[in-house]
């Protein structure tokens, strides 16, 4: 399993990207192969406030639809718009081109609660 250590991990499956003030969300990699072939990702959080542990969208797969969960408190800068003709994109490269939102962080406190890669992969099973 694909369990890069430079991000951190949520225990909802989620992945963060830490650049300066912003980070990068995205579905793990053991995520995506759980949902399967993904065929939707709907993120109207647009411009908006989420609070850690809050819902910022929602993931459709062929089988389900699963919610996403913001890693951190903030504001959402950015939504992947390349999701919208491409949502495969999520299943092909979780960690790089199928990132979901760019998040400010508000409270970077809250970054050391998150899971290590060596953590995640042990929640998992990996």
């Amino acid at each position: 399993m694909n369990l890069p250590a430079t991000l951190h991990y949520t225990k909802d499956h989620e992945w963060i990207r830490v650049e300066g003030d912003v980070a990068y969300v995205g579905i793990t990699d053991h995520a995506q192969k759980e949902l399967g072939d993904i065929v939707y990702v709907d993120i109207d959080t647009l411009d908006k406030d989420v609070a850690q542990h809050e819902v910022f969208g929602t993931v459709e797969a062929v089988k389900t639809v699963s919610d996403l969960f913001s890693p951190i408190t903030g504001t959402v800068l950015e939504v992947n718009e390349k999701l919208a003709d491409a949502p495969e994109t999520v299943n092909s490269d979780p960690y790089g081109d199928g990132w979901m939102v760019k998040i400010s962080i508000a409270k970077p406190e809250e970054l050391s609660e998150l899971l290590s890669a060596e953590a995640y992969g042990e929640l998992v099973g990996a």
